[in-house]
């Protein structure tokens, strides 16, 4: 999301990196005032309710400001970064977000000089190669279309930007910038017959029962802020001053992102934002949507644990050459073997169409904690794979996800999940389902226990098992099938062969 400020600066606005979310976190810049940044190249990573998303820049230039600090809750469509792009050439931004000159564009806080207009023909510089999927370099004509105004002109390439970011985290091989032409802008209301607002800011004062019509903005060009809004509902907040706009600079969010401490010291309030109040909304809806049942199965694995060593010990011989193999390792493919056995535990809940939808593929979830909260990114087809092939994309997921660059797409389609607890030297417990998901499995820690084994005491290798399930879809038969199967594996896990 690109816009033209002067002949030299150039402006990029938070996009809309994923589903239409409204706002993202800054976390990290990875660039400072100063500092000369190229086409595609990375400059700051942003948190939504998704997931953690990196944010390359659309042109060359110099860095001259950034807008907002790490940590900030920023809204889409927000300027975030300031680029001077004089003497680097044309930013690599789409034609509609290319500067207008002055007398056509809205009415600022100060005059700015006027761009000089570019050459009505000018072709793209050869060899050059888009750097992010959908975005850069489109093949398209030359012709220059008729002036926007400078409305027109950021909502135009912020609706190019989004989609091109979605595309990216989809993982389409398509160019957004031919397939998905950016919408019209909305007219430009006249100021005084509608209040200037952004969207999300709308919302928020929908939601707080403050009319827009009753506030001073202190915005740039008399547009209302989030700030605006909840002064407005503060008790004691005095009236705004009615005073000439402010820069942009000048926006900072009311609520920063470390933690505020009471009055007396004694507590600690921290926001819930992005990953963990996603998690926390999805949790209560699954909780109290669907009916959870939770069963227990306390299992011997030492012959399990004595396999995970032998493939350690001859991974070259075993096709495990550079990955790695853990309990979790044979857990999980204990569980997709149960669920072959079992196929009707494989399935969701369509409550608006009142159907059961059976899934003929296993993507298999592994729920992952990470600095920002738990994440449950999903193995696509894990029913297909190999036991090496599975050790890879589960080494492949808890990297990306302790790294924390888990994408959406990666947390979508689920259909069961494994929690494995025991690393946290926990026994066991009762997991609550990823919504969409007929079942979830926790393993709990592998002790040394004493246990009955072929008519004596011994000490024995010892997990808890508990598969908690949607009752809606899954029985009490076909769940104890399903748990009941799981450790019978790990007791004997020549049943891994003789099963499959």
């Amino acid at each position: 999301m690109t816009t033209m400020t002067s002949a030299a600066l150039a402006e990029f606005k938070m996009p809309d990196v994923g589903e239409g979310l409204t706002e993202a976190e800054i976390l990290k810049w990875f660039v400072a005032p100063g500092d000369t940044v190229t086409d595609g190249q990375v400059v700051c990573e942003v948190e939504t309710a998704k997931a953690a998303v990196e944010l390359p820049i659309p042109f060359n230039g110099v860095v001259s400001e950034l807008r907002f600090p790490e940590g900030t809750t920023v809204d889409v469509g927000q300027v975030i970064i300031a680029v001077d792009v004089s003497g680097t050439g044309a930013p690599a931004a789409p034609a509609e977000a290319a500067a207008a000159p002055a007398q056509e564009a809205a009415p600022v806080a100060a005059p700015v000089a006027a761009p000089e207009a570019a050459p009505e023909e000018e072709a793209a510089p050869e060899g050059r190669q888009p750097v992010l999927v959908g975005y850069g370099v489109a093949e398209s004509s030359t012709k220059r279309r008729a002036r926007k105004s400078a409305q027109e002109q950021a909502e135009a390439a912020g609706t190019y930007y989004a989609a091109a970011v979605q595309t990216e985290l989809n993982g389409s091989g398509t160019a957004a910038a031919s397939a998905a032409p950016a919408a019209p802008a909305a007219p430009t209301e006249p100021v005084g017959e509608r209040p200037l607002a952004k969207p999300p800011v709308r919302k928020l004062a929908k939601d707080l029962g403050v009319d827009l019509a009753a506030i001073v903005p202190s915005g740039p060009d008399g547009i209302i802020t989030r700030e605006d809004v909840h002064a407005a509902v503060a008790p004691a907040a005095a009236p705004a001053p009615a005073s000439a706009p402010q820069p942009v600079a000048a926006e900072a969010p009311a609520a920063a992102a470390a933690p505020v401490a009471g009055g007396d010291a004694r507590e600690t309030r921290i926001p819930v934002k992005g990953v963990r109040k996603a998690i926390a909304q999805a949790m209560v809806g699954s909780a109290f949507t669907a009916p959870h049942v939770t069963e227990f199965v306390t299992v011997d694995v030492t012959r399990t644990m004595k396999l995970v060593d032998e493939l350690k010990r001859d991974a070259d011989k075993h096709g495990f050459a550079g990955l790695r193999v853990n309990p979790l390792l044979l857990i999980s493919k204990a569980l997709l073997v149960a669920i072959r056995r079992n196929p009707d535990v494989n399935a969701a809940w369509d409550e608006a169409n009142q159907e059961i939808v059976q899934k003929h593929y296993v993507n298999l979830g592994i729920a992952a904690a990470t600095p920002r909260g738990l994440v449950v990114p999903n193995i696509k087809d894990a029913h297909a794979k190999t036991l090496p092939e599975l050790a890879a994309s589960l080494g492949e997921l808890v990297s990306t996800a302790k790294e924390g660059k888990t994408t959406p797409a990666a947390m979508q389609g689920g259909t069961v999940t494994i929690s494995n607890v025991g690393v946290f030297g926990v026994d066991t417990g009762t997991p609550i389902l990823n919504p969409g998901e007929s079942a979830i499995l926790a393993v709990g820690a592998i002790k040394l226990q004493p246990w009955v084994h072929k008519g004596k005491v011994k000490p024995r290798q010892v997990t808890t098992l508990a598969l908690s399930f949607d009752h809606r879809l899954v029985d009490g038969e076909l769940g104890s099938k399903v748990l009941a199967d799981v450790a019978a594996i790990l007791e004997q896990p020549k049943r891994l062969i003789t099963w499959a």
